[in-house]
């Protein structure tokens, strides 16, 4: 990329009278900036004209071109922090940020209003114009086939791994016994001096089900909350595979050939409103069984003390393949969560079935709050204290601050003898020795 900014000239010589013809020479001078690497070359001109009089331009300018420096081939290792603190629980009294800065989420609506006041259509590409995108559809078998890996191999380990829960909380532990940490938000903590009121957990405690309403048409009708019973009730997962191109005959799904058409936010053409299909009778129901945790541990019978390292080593890598798969999949296609509760609604629009029971729900008649949901609020880690020796002395409320986290799965893979994935050491806080009760008040 040459640069060639305006030259200066200047007249050498002018002896015109005594038979000598004027010479002018130009030196040209880019101007160059110092933050980017240039190579610098001379280029000479010489420019003769004959009009009457004969004369000659000597012209020299200075050329830069800019080279960018090469990347270096060695890929730079991503570092992590030593301590991080887990992300801060929301309060129930407030609603939940939104994922998008509510700026862009209002200059998207004030461009929308533009084009629908013109009449101009929008301008929508796969899949929000409801045809898949058939790059993801190998993906969304992927997550599918990870998903059902991590029910069995979660269930597997529960036999031989303890987990508790508490009965008054959403707290959980992994561990031969429950901790001391007096944290118990329950209705009777008071008589319990907040300390927790353990029992023994199920797989739900580990993997929180998420469900969602399976719609043949997302694009469709909408659900109303008269109406709500008439759609089943599956794996927010499941359904977010099942829009992504899984073909399950027990849940089937509009596969559109046309793109519908809107303005503004009115759907000007979306090819008919078509109803379901029926059911035949020769389908298998048995086979759905695979896709939800619902009675996982009654069917999958506890593995070999053998191969309890293994199991544990594929359950870690399902868990990290369903978290990578979900977050592929959500940034395509439209999962809408509630503000206030943990209702999450996969498709373009949420449902208007009124169950948010949370904050102010009187105000918005028991409607949900709809906004883009996050990764979290459909598959969430749900984090417990990280223990060092399972059959130690259990955790006390003293020396909470010297302790880590983990989600439940990491955890209880990480006891069954998997390796622990990078991203997840700082905030176990692996480093950290944990003193005795009487230095705990000796530590800066």
């Amino acid at each position: 990329m040459f640069q060639k900014p305006p030259a200066v000239s200047s007249a050498l010589r002018d002896s015109s009278q005594n038979g000598i013809f004027p010479i002018i020479s130009e030196f040209t001078r880019p101007r160059l900036s110092a933050l980017r690497p240039y190579r610098l070359g001379f280029k000479f001109e010489v420019e003769h004209q004959l009009h009457k009089r004969r004369t000659t331009k000597l012209t020299t300018r200075i050329c830069a071109s800019y080279n960018p420096t090469p990347k270096s081939p060695f890929r730079r290792q991503e570092s992590h922090p030593q301590n991080v603190d887990l992300p801060e629980i929301l309060t129930k009294k407030k609603k939940k940020p939104y994922p998008i800065p509510l700026k862009k989420i209002k200059q998207a609506a004030r461009q929308n209003k533009k084009l629908a006041d013109k009449g101009i259509e929008n301008p929508l590409e796969p899949p929000k114009n409801g045809l898949l995108v058939p790059d993801l559809i190998p993906d969304a078998y992927a997550l599918l086939d990870a998903w059902k890996l991590l029910i069995k191999g979660v269930a597997q380990l529960w036999h031989v791994i303890p987990v508790y829960a508490c009965s008054e909380c959403s707290e959980v532990h992994v561990a031969g016994s429950g901790h001391h940490i007096q944290n118990c938000l329950g209705p009777t903590s008071a008589k319990r001096r907040s300390f927790h009121s353990w029992i023994k957990g199920s797989i739900n405690d580990i993997l929180i089900p998420i469900e969602s309403y399976h719609l043949y048409d997302p694009f469709g009708r909408r659900i109303k909350h008269e109406n709500r019973f008439q759609f089943d009730r599956i794996p927010a997962i499941v359904e977010l595979c099942i829009q992504a191109g899984v073909d399950i005959p027990e849940y089937p799904s509009r596969r559109r050939t046309t793109p519908i058409r809107m303005i503004g936010r009115k759907v000007i053409d979306r090819g008919g409103l078509v109803d379901p299909p029926k059911l035949s009778s020769s389908t298998n129901p048995s086979s759905l069984v695979d896709l939800d945790t619902y009675g996982a541990t009654m069917r999958i019978p506890p593995p070999l003390s053998s191969e309890i390292p293994r199991i544990a080593q594929e359950t870690m890598d399902a868990y990290e393949a369903v978290r990578f798969g979900v977050t592929k999949l959500m940034k395509k296609y439209t999962v809408k969560g509630c503000g206030y509760c943990s209702e999450v609604h996969v498709g373009p629009w949420g449902h208007n079935a009124k169950l948010c029971g949370e904050f102010k729900h009187q105000w918005r008649d028991g409607k949900h709050g709809w906004q883009d949901a996050t990764v979290d609020e459909v598959f969430p880690p749900n984090y417990v204290w990280h223990v060092k020796d399972p059959k130690g002395p259990p955790l006390r409320s003293a020396l909470k601050r010297f302790y880590g986290k983990a989600p439940a799965v990491v955890e209880l893979c990480l006891q069954g003898g998997a390796k622990i994935p990078e991203r997840y050491k700082p905030m176990m806080r692996l480093d950290i020795v944990v003193p005795e009760s009487d230095e705990s008040g000796l530590v800066a």
